[in-house]
């Protein structure tokens, strides 16, 4: 038996306008991504620029607010460092000026003992961490995780860290 296909209703530019607000209203959205949506939903690119406009201008998306709020959510929940957050960051079109006033809202202490505690909960998992063999695949976890070089080994270097029980 075969399967017909659905046939797509055709959405409209005030749909698609429409669609995208309530979007924003949910959550934090960034141009690039609103912009993806209105190519994968057809909208004529003539009219990107108009519904986008309208966004903006009614304070729907923000790229500036965007770019904070996501690097707010990274850090704390996910757990990624300054280089991942603006690596992504920049795959989504944000301006480098954009990202650096939105990683200087990261609290320096706050940054640091997230690093902490990521390198103590995957140095539970690693059989002799003293050993230079667990202390590279410490550092190149939490690098991997977007932590600056610099500021990983320094975490690990410091003794203060192992001296209480991992």
């Amino acid at each position: 038996m075969l399967r017909s296909k659905k046939l797509k209703k055709k959405i409209t530019a005030n749909d698609a306008l429409a669609r995208l607000e309530a979007l924003c209203a949910r959550a934090e959205q960034c141009t690039f991504d609103l912009r993806m949506k209105l190519i994968g939903w057809e909208i004529p690119s003539t009219e990107h620029n108009k519904i986008l406009t309208s966004l903006k201008k009614n304070r729907f998306v923000d790229d500036q607010r965007f770019a904070i709020a996501f690097c707010r959510d990274k850090y704390r929940f996910s757990r990624w460092g300054r280089i991942k957050i603006a690596y992504t960051l920049k795959t989504k079109n944000i301006s480098s000026a954009t990202i650096s006033n939105a990683l200087d809202e990261i609290d320096n202490d706050e940054y640091k003992s997230i690093l902490i505690d990521i390198i103590k909960t995957k140095a539970r998992m690693i059989k002799n961490v003293d050993s230079y063999d667990g202390r590279t695949k410490l550092f190149r976890f939490a690098v991997s995780r977007g932590y600056e070089p610099s500021i990983v080994a320094e975490v690990i270097k410091d003794r203060r860290l192992w001296i209480s029980e991992i």
